[in-house]
């Protein structure tokens, strides 16, 4: 979904006009555009709402009238994005956000109204008895992003319409606005929606668009989540939610609801939020994995669940939250800790079809946003050992310790040579070191120094984490001394496996990591609704 290489301009074009020639016609031409908007208002101003015949048709609606003061039937109304040529000359009832309003002459204006990322163009026109040049006043005069209901006729232009996602136009018989919004704007929808492509070619032609920085996009979320974009990613984001659910559940797993105030750390490390509770020491569960293996010794066999997590990360990354959406999964294990990585396997392949065949609408609008290839993945997911992965990195010249993690450049090197000699951005890498995972995790059998675990990549980054988990308590509680955990912390924990626990294992992968690498986009700030990172915790 790459976005085609811009053209050069042309050459006799670049000669003859300079940038500051083109910088100062593009002046001219938005001064021109203002001075006939102005004329247009200051022909319909003297005219008198009071006076209008037709005025009914057109107004503010009363807070009264928005109190649920009368059920009517909701299925009178369209969606904008249901708008086709097979409604022609149908009365229809829409409700939509005023994306621009554009006055031509005394006798007509264009309203584009959004819903849902559609847009439609909704044109008034004076007509007798149909719409009075006092409501053609009333549109030109409402501010951007305000909340109307519109009547009209659906008629099928002749030719296309640029400024808008459907192929047809209303003609406007009523509007009513139900929510006015500030004349003024702290950012505008269509700067907000403008892709790095569209900013570049204007500066080559000598034209300044407005560029929208990450803060001030945060800063203005529920504005930000407005463009067409940001609604794509979210709605894939619930699709990936449903997904994993779904699946989950054909598979036998119960969906389970852990709690996020515990005692202890479920991770171990300095990455907790620590609080008090009725004067007892607590924290923000780092993850559900405690409880979610409580859970398997109480005989439910496999679960999942959804919901949040909390690490206190000082890193100030692309990829680092300190809050985020956690999809956890434990299970257990007749025989081998790959029977976890085959529901890895399958769940994600899954997913992956399933995005690509029935989200096209939502991948296009953030593809003109923000670029990206599809994901390339097989249909029997890769597995390597770390051995191997780390094999692949020194023949490629990269020097690294055998037995540590591995860095944000060795993943994105590792994933560029499994592309190259594979043919995939998906893949598992298990057998890690034991040193370098969390305490409750399985060592092999024929090598203590490596341990029955895995971590998943997408496009070089790691978005899943997973294991066979230690099961024998006084081993567990000998692991959680090593790592530097209280025991007395986790003590509930390590007694549930005093009474009886099946071999078994899980893993755990962020939800906003997932949308991230799957959409190609390089911040996991654009994937967290309202995001939380070390600065910021509003809004």
């Amino acid at each position: 979904m790459s976005a085609s290489s811009e053209t050069p301009m042309d050459e006799s074009l670049s000669a003859g006009v300079s940038k500051k020639a083109a910088k100062k016609e593009a002046a001219k031409q938005e001064k021109l555009r203002r001075r006939q908007e102005a004329a247009a208002e200051v022909a319909i101003s003297s005219l008198d709402v009071e006076d209008d015949p037709l005025s009914a048709n057109y107004g503010d609606v009363p807070l009264s009238n928005l109190q649920s003061k009368e059920a009517k039937n909701i299925e009178n109304w369209t969606q904008v994005g249901s708008l086709t040529g097979e409604l022609k000359d149908k009365y229809v009832l829409l409700r939509g956000r005023v994306q621009t309003i554009r006055a031509v002459a005394k006798k007509m204006a264009f309203l584009v109204v959004r819903e849902k990322g559609f847009t439609v163009q909704c044109v008034v026109s004076e007509q007798p008895e149909l719409v009075s040049r006092q409501m053609v006043k009333y549109v030109v005069g409402l501010s951007r992003e305000s909340i109307v209901d519109v009547e009209g006729v659906v008629s099928v232009p002749n030719v296309a319409i640029k400024g808008a996602t459907q192929q047809v136009e209303i003609q406007v018989r009523k509007v009513y606005c139900i929510s006015k919004a500030m004349p003024t704007l702290p950012i505008n929808i269509e700067d907000a929606a403008r892709s790095e492509a569209e900013i570049e070619k204007a500066l080559q032609a000598g034209e300044q668009l407005v560029r929208v920085n990450q803060d001030t996009r945060l800063n203005y979320r529920v504005l930000d989540i407005r463009t067409p974009a940001n609604q794509g990613i979210f709605r894939i984001q619930c699709q990936v939610g449903a997904i994993f659910r779904q699946f989950l559940l054909s598979e036998g797993f119960v969906e389970i609801h852990t709690p996020k105030l515990i005692g202890g750390s479920s991770e171990g490390g300095a990455s907790v939020f620590r609080l008090d509770y009725k004067g007892q020491p607590a924290c923000l569960a780092q993850s559900p994995q405690l409880h979610k293996q409580m859970a398997i010794c109480g005989d439910f066999g496999r679960v999942f669940e959804i919901g949040p997590v909390f690490r206190a990360e000082d890193s100030y990354t692309h990829r680092h939250l300190c809050e985020f959406t956690g999809l956890d999964v434990e299970m257990e294990i007749k025989t081998h800790y790959s029977e976890v990585m085959n529901i890895v396997d399958r769940l994600f392949v899954k997913m992956f079809d399933s995005l690509n065949e029935n989200c096209k609408k939502e991948l296009e609008a953030i593809d003109r946003q923000y670029p990206f290839e599809p994901l390339k993945y097989l249909r029997n997911t890769l597995r390597l050992t770390f051995e191997e992965g780390i094999q692949m990195l020194k023949d490629a010249g990269v020097e690294i310790d055998p037995l540590g993690d591995l860095n944000t450049e060795a993943e994105r090197k590792l994933g560029q040579l499994v592309l190259e000699k594979y043919g995939t951005e998906f893949y598992i890498l298990h057998r890690y070191p034991l040193a370098v995972r969390p305490f409750y995790t399985m060592p092999c059998y024929d090598n203590p120094t490596y341990s029955n675990s895995f971590d998943v990549f997408i496009r070089g980054e790691e978005i899943i984490s997973g294991a066979q988990r230690v099961h024998v308590p006084e081993f567990l509680a000998e692991r959680a001394q090593a790592c530097g955990i209280d025991v007395k912390t986790i003590e509930t924990y390590i007694d549930s496996f005093r009474y009886g626990a099946p071999p078994h294992g899980g893993f755990g992968v962020g939800l906003e990591r997932v949308v991230m690498l799957f959409c190609g986009l390089n911040n996991i700030r654009k994937t967290s609704l309202f995001p939380r990172d070390p600065q910021r915790i509003a809004p």
